[in-house]
């Protein structure tokens, strides 16, 4: 029997001239992802089981047949999003509008599965005009692919557009979702189901202490636990309303994200400031760009309080670098940064090197809102889970999924990600 390694690099080899030699033409991708496809087990995840395990006892690496094993995508379907919002100031920009995309597609069995895209610029180098277009663009890719290789087309999407992890993280919530449809399993217990319930933080925009004092002590009175608020814009303004949000809910514990704004030495004067005045937040986070990792590494090791990575993590090669410079005690990890797949290797390597895990969230609807509370529940282990809504259910463009009831995230036994057209 040929060793299956040997294969495997033959046949990445061979993908990787199919793209070249194809471009970004449906039918090079295509061919790629086929040539995926013939060598991985059906369904494979990020879990690589010693070859005896893999293999059945006749030697025979391909798939056997399975629920969703032939069943291709016959059509799909995309849809700007656009919602109007209060105006959420952060250190990157204010925010008032969520500016996403809606990805719907049907299996030939008829089972759809929701994908949503949402794009923040300053962040992910995306806006609602560049997913469209690269979701539009993979169209002609992805219908008549079979389900079962949601992965492999997966890999292939991201050789052709690595840039674009936010439209490309739409495509593999639809799939999976789809995919998981067709298993009849939520998808949470897909990853693992290690629990059905997620309590989340509630996050406090850049606004005056006062108002920040009033906004904390409502969501300590709603049962909240952490509240997570916004600074690095002003050292001062921020010092001041992380002491209103102590003096609003005292026995809450606060969670800060600086989003980048500050540099190394007023980011660690900040953060000293804070615990001068009796403060020890659980976590401290992004507090310098997210390509400073020396100056990242220079906070955490002149202050007691947890750091964590959060745009410095895109990638599980990003992961690896935290890892290595030793700059962070945790990462965030957000499917519209790293998509679904590289998300649960960014987990395993986070767990590796005993770090903490976080799930945060871009402005997003319930629908990938509740992807992200199907990928906290099922992977298990986050430390801390920053997934509060800020859009009522009835904005989202597909009804059901897991149920919001502040601070609590759960989940239903309908399959995939538990949502249904609305028509």
């Amino acid at each position: 029997m040929p060793n299956l390694v040997d294969q495997w690099n033959q046949m990445m080899s061979t993908r990787r001239t199919f793209i070249k030699q194809g471009g970004l033409t449906a039918g090079g991708l295509a061919t790629a992802t086929a040539l995926g496809a013939a060598v991985m087990p059906a369904g494979a995840g990020s879990y690589s089981a010693p070859v005896a395990a893999v293999l059945p006892a006749d030697g025979n690496i391909y798939p056997g047949p399975g629920a969703a094993d032939g069943i291709k995508i016959s059509k799909m379907f995309v849809e700007p999003l656009s919602i109007g919002m209060e105006p959420f100031p952060i250190a990157l920009g204010v925010m008032t509008h969520l500016d996403n995309a809606f990805v719907r597609i049907v299996l030939e069995n008829g089972i759809e599965g929701y994908g949503e895209a949402a794009p923040i610029m300053t962040i992910s180098g995306e806006n609602q005009q560049t997913i469209l277009g690269t979701l539009n663009s993979c169209r002609e890719f992805i219908v008549g692919q079979d389900i079962n290789n949601y992965r492999s087309i997966a890999y292939t999407l991201k050789s052709a557009f690595w840039a674009q992890a936010t439209a490309r993280c739409a495509i593999e919530m639809a799939l999976l979702d789809a995919y998981t449809k067709t298993l009849k399993i939520p998808f949470y217990r897909f990853l693992g189901g290690t629990e059905n319930t997620v309590e989340t933080d509630y996050t406090i925009a850049i606004v005056p202490a006062e108002q920040a004092k009033k906004e904390a002590a409502e969501l300590a009175a709603s049962g909240f636990r952490v509240i997570k608020t916004k600074v690095g814009v002003n050292l001062k303004e921020d010092v001041d309303r992380v002491l209103a949000i102590r003096d609003g809910a005292p026995d809450c514990g606060i969670l800060i994200d600086a989003n980048q704004g500050y540099s190394p030495k007023t980011a660690l004067r900040f953060i000293n400031e804070v615990v001068n005045h009796g403060i020890y937040p659980v976590m401290f986070e992004q507090p310098v760009h997210k390509n400073d990792l020396a100056g990242m590494k220079y906070v955490r090791d002149n202050t007691e309080i947890l750091v964590g990575a959060d745009e410095s993590v895109f990638t599980r090669a990003d992961a690896i670098n935290i890892v290595r410079t030793g700059c962070a005690d945790a990462i965030n990890i957000k499917l519209m940064k790293s998509c679904i797949i590289e998300a649960l290797d960014i987990a395993a390597i986070a767990r590796s090197a005993n770090l903490k895990l976080m799930i945060g969230c871009m402005v997003e609807t319930n629908l990938a809102l509740g992807c992200a509370v199907h990928f906290a529940a099922g992977v298990g282990g986050f430390d801390f889970i920053d997934l509060d809504p800020s859009f009522d259910a009835t904005e989202c463009p597909v009804k059901g999924g897991p149920v919001y009831t502040a601070p609590y995230w759960t989940i239903g036994q309908g399959h995939g990600l538990g949502f249904s057209s609305r028509q």
